[in-house]
């Protein structure tokens, strides 16, 4: 298994991800104006996707948003878009995957708001310092 970032030019093979990943947690399936717009930000480096690769085929992937923290007064890391192909689960790419995104990326620290039934899964993967409550804004 082979571990890099993802850019614009691979996106027909992450999006597939994209669209497995919406249908397996059931939310709706993203559309050609979200792809365009992943693409966009993709290009900006708004967001920056790392993959493992089984040769020419990604097998896994996730995405790191970067931000500045005044926790220590460096780069940090929101950790999203988390999916593995289920015949490539329970091998130990998920792990690596996570470890190569945090290297790669350069950020100090990196978190991940999950619901509940994937904490354990997270902490799993090296996510085991709590932060209390993740709260989302809403009018």
């Amino acid at each position: 298994m082979d571990y890099s970032r993802i850019d614009a030019s691979q996106i027909d093979q992450l999006w597939e991800l994209q669209k497995a990943y919406k249908a397996e947690i059931g939310e709706e399936q993203p559309g050609e104006q979200d792809r365009s717009r992943l693409v966009t930000a993709m290009e900006k480096g708004q967001i920056v996707f790392y993959g493992a690769w089984d040769g020419s085929h990604l097998a896994g992937c996730c995405s790191i948003t970067v931000g500045f923290s005044t926790f220590d007064y460096a780069p940090s890391g929101t950790f999203e878009d988390f999916y593995i192909r289920p015949e490539y689960r329970h091998q130990g790419i998920a792990r690596k995957l996570v470890l190569y995104a945090y290297q790669e990326s350069g950020v100090s620290s990196l978190t991940v708001g999950c619901a509940d039934c994937d904490a354990e899964m997270y902490h799993s993967l090296g996510f085991c310092i709590s932060l209390g409550n993740l709260l989302a804004f809403g009018e």
